[in-house]
């Protein structure tokens, strides 16, 4: 998502610099390039997405804007503690990143508050 996976044809100036950086290595850092392969080494990665401006695919927003719009569609601006927002917060992340571990605990939220359902009570929040 964040890096690319093939390598992009170098210009030959492109090609020039990446060989004269090689040249310049310690004898320690040209063998691990060496592991990798020459033709194979990138010295001029793109870097990573700023986690902040990730997107979700399905509504668009990022993760601050669906942590948002989720506190003020509760009407509890103001009202959460520092833990409740943390959790939204670390939940949004996990399923824009796709995290099978936030889908888990999502899911096991849905078979629990059914289970209750089915035994006629609710979940208690109060804790």
């Amino acid at each position: 998502m964040a890096r690319r996976t093939t390598l992009p044809s170098l210009t030959p100036e492109q090609e020039e610099m990446k060989r004269y950086m090689y040249e310049k290595l310690s004898p320690r850092r040209r063998k691990f390039i060496d592991k990798v392969g020459y033709e194979n080494w990138d010295p001029f990665p793109e870097p990573n997405d700023p986690m902040d401006i990730r997107q979700d695919e399905a509504t668009g927003q990022t993760i601050q804007d669906l942590v948002r719009t989720f506190i003020r569609s509760k009407s509890m601006a103001g009202k959460v503690g520092a833990q409740y927002s943390r959790g939204a917060h670390e939940l949004a992340m996990g399923i824009v990143n796709k995290d099978e571990r936030f889908r888990g605990m999502f899911e096991f939220i849905v078979f629990y508050n059914d289970l209750l359902r089915a035994q006629g009570k609710e979940m208690d929040w109060d804790f």
